[in-house]
């Protein structure tokens, strides 16, 4: 019965591990995208530099707040 009680808690440290990982990796390709696109735009349309970047800055950081969110459940799933 112990046993079955810490291979639980084994499997749940090691979902939350790849759930924080996952979070982490799509963060970084979410924000590499949003970068890459808003590059391509301003280079192509230079006069609507600064409202691409202030999009582009708002879009990071909204993929930065789910990712926290996300890393945040992952952390409390590893302690609770």
């Amino acid at each position: 019965m112990i046993s079955l009680l810490l291979a639980d808690a084994a499997i749940a440290k090691v979902g939350a591990t790849i759930g924080a990982g996952l979070a982490v990796i799509g963060a970084g390709l979410g924000i590499g995208k949003i970068g890459s696109s808003a590059m391509d735009a301003m280079a192509r349309q230079p006069e609507k530099m600064s409202g691409i970047q202030s999009a582009m800055i708002l879009a990071a950081a909204l993929v930065e707040g789910a990712t926290f969110l996300a890393l945040v459940i992952s952390i409390l799933a590893l302690f609770v």
